[in-house]
């Protein structure tokens, strides 16, 4: 008996250097922490917290038509003839005889039709949870390649219903989305008018009715 009490204090005298550590750094001893990894292995993965990713699938097509068409006609005529004139009788052989017509007609059409379409993939990080559960995202891809520079900015709220099971959102889903693609290099500039060229055009395009 006393033998079997000296090999258990043998063996605490043994572990206990080994346990300090862990109680110094306060472990609760378990070795996964929700807090600290990924939600699990096989639980929900899609974006719900600060920090969590999700991918928006950009899609946005706008086709705008409109129409107007004015016809109009005005037309007036006026008859007007003097046939006795007794203060001075002789003061006119003929007497006065006022015959006028008028006719104005006017008729536009005009046509307006517009077609875009954007499609694009980014991944952007939730900034924030509103009070109901829905996500703030805000996102960017920046591409340079040499000295041309592509930039694609993405902001908006989502809610986490609208999130595939893959992790991923169109972005017709999502409110108060503001997309913005923007460029700068040697490319976009040989597109685009500049300097005095730009102001001439602009001021034709001003003083310019038709």
């Amino acid at each position: 008996m006393k033998q079997r009490r000296r090999i258990l204090a043998a063996a605490a005298a043994l572990l206990l250097p080994l346990g300090a550590p862990l109680a110094a750094e306060g472990r609760p001893g378990a070795i996964y922490s929700v807090d600290g990894g990924p939600i699990g292995l096989v639980g929900d993965k899609t974006a719900r917290r600060p920090g969590d990713l999700v991918t928006v699938l950009i899609e946005e097509n706008q086709n705008v038509a409109n129409e107007e068409s004015t016809d109009l006609l005005k037309s007036s005529s006026l008859d007007y003839q003097l046939n006795s004139f007794d203060i001075f009788p002789n003061a006119f052989s003929t007497l006065p005889d006022i015959n006028s017509n008028s006719e104005d007609q006017f008729k536009g059409t005009a046509n307006y039709k517009k077609k875009d379409k954007f499609v694009a993939r980014l991944t952007a990080i939730v900034v924030d949870t509103l009070p109901n559960g829905n996500l703030v995202i805000s996102g960017r891809r920046e591409i340079r390649i040499d000295d041309e520079l592509r930039l694609i900015e993405f902001a908006g709220v989502v809610r986490r219903y609208d999130v595939r099971a893959d992790n991923t959102v169109q972005s017709e889903l999502v409110a108060d989305a503001r997309v913005s693609y923007s460029g700068c290099g040697p490319l976009t500039l040989s597109t685009n008018r500049k300097g005095l060229n730009r102001l001439a055009h602009d001021l034709i395009n001003w003083l310019w009715p038709f």
